[in-house]
């Protein structure tokens, strides 16, 4: 593991070759979600930038998740609630606001033909590509953030963190439901540019502003890192996802029946916890089930309400019935699609999935029961039980290392 010293020395020497004298940078930076050891990052990047730079802002990239509060956005980033001049003088720190149209920018439209062509065919739509004024009107761009598996682009981090991390709605939705026409369970973990990847780094290289990235591969659960790479996001990422693919993915020989996810506090609704079933869902066996166990989440999702209507389904399900679904916001229905997961359906035998999804949450049981997920007591939960039967498998700290079958 590097130390933090070797961290600090490297980010200083990287960004010590990057012209950002009398110009404005924008960091980019992951929200709570994201295992990263973001103070220790951040008060590299403000000692190398904070003098230089005419305005440092740091953007918490978002996508659709609900925006981090005061106290909890001081604690991940390193500062002191209420105080953040003491620790990084000069510089503003701004949630994504994706919910305002005013913060949003247009640098352009995508034609629908190369969308198809990007997309190898499986959407034919133009889409405007919208995303924070903070990055449009900066001079620099830097992300840092971690790389995971990802159950939409194949492998998190890199342009990720612009499209969809401060993006506005439209490629948000275009992207996600890609990913979900080619299945989550397809796409995750995949190396090397997947269609959603291509389409992010397409929609990346219309932004008019200079892009860096600091990539990190982060010990799953800890602030200890692996690797950090730096140079064009394109290239950072590929550097970082490399060893993220030997990091966070984990083999077994044969399937389980059945896993429990222990979903870590980080994740504060079902829309951010189903992460414990996309690493997972791999490795469970036909007709076999996977259990969420987070008895602190108390909803399915604070932002995006129409889940609760649609409910979870496979993904055969909205392309038979498209004419019922496609007015609804396309990244809604490719979340439920991820954490329903593989499945059929056709009008005379209706939905048929492959696996089982139980929430064992705060969540009432006719909540969950009526989003067509399968409910679990946490009470009845006994985790020392669980490890204990031979076919489960119980994943502590779940939602960031990919199982797959050798």
């Amino acid at each position: 593991m590097l130390s933090a010293d070797d961290v600090r020395a490297f980010v200083r020497e990287q960004l010590a070759g990057i012209q950002v004298e009398g110009r404005s940078v924008c960091v980019v930076v992951p929200d709570g979600t994201r295992t990263c050891p973001l103070p220790l990052l951040l008060a590299a990047v403000h000692e190398s930038l904070a003098g230089r730079a005419s305005r440092l802002v740091v953007l918490t990239a978002l996508g659709t998740h609900a925006a981090m509060a005061d106290d909890r956005l001081a604690a991940h980033l390193g500062y002191v609630d209420g105080d953040l001049g003491s620790t990084y003088p000069g510089m503003t720190v701004r949630n994504h606001e994706w919910w305002l149209p005013e913060t949003l920018v247009s640098v352009g439209t995508i034609p629908a033909a190369r969308v198809a062509e990007l997309s190898g065919g499986r959407l034919h739509h133009p889409v405007d590509v919208r995303l924070n004024r903070h990055v449009v009107e900066a001079d620099v761009a830097l992300v840092v953030g971690p790389v995971f598996p990802h159950e939409v682009a194949g492998f998190s981090g890199g342009n990720k963190y612009f499209f969809p991390g401060v993006a506005g709605p439209e490629i948000i939705d275009l992207s996600h439901w890609l990913g979900a026409l080619i299945s989550s369970v397809e796409i995750i973990g995949t190396r090397g540019t997947t269609p959603v990847r291509a389409l992010i780094d397409e929609a990346a290289a219309m932004v008019p502003v200079q892009r860096y990235a600091l990539c990190l591969v982060v010990r799953s659960g800890s602030d200890e890192l692996h690797s950090v790479a730096f140079g064009s996001p394109e290239a950072a990422w590929a550097a970082a996802a490399e060893v993220a693919a030997g990091a966070h993915v984990r083999y077994l020989d044969a399937p389980v029946r059945r896993v429990v996810s222990v979903m870590p506090d980080k994740y504060e609704d079902i829309w951010t916890a189903a992460k414990g079933f996309y690493k997972l869902e791999p490795v469970v066996a036909d007709g076999g089930e996977v259990v969420l166990y987070a008895p602190h989440i108390t909803t399915i999702s604070a932002m995006h309400p129409e889940i609760e209507e649609i409910g979870y389904h496979c993904r055969d399900y909205f392309v038979a019935q498209w004419e019922r679904f496609a007015h609804l916001p396309w990244g809604v229905l490719a979340h439920s699609t991820h954490l329903r997961g593989a499945g059929t359906y056709d009008a005379e035998h209706g939905e048929r999935c492959r696996v089982r999804v139980t929430l064992a949450t705060g969540i009432p049981e006719q909540v969950v029961r009526a989003a067509n997920l399968s409910y679990l007591d946490p009470a009845a939960v006994d985790l020392d039980a669980e490890r204990a039967d031979p076919d489960t498998l119980v994943v502590a700290q779940a939602g960031e290392v990919l199982y797959r079958l050798r």
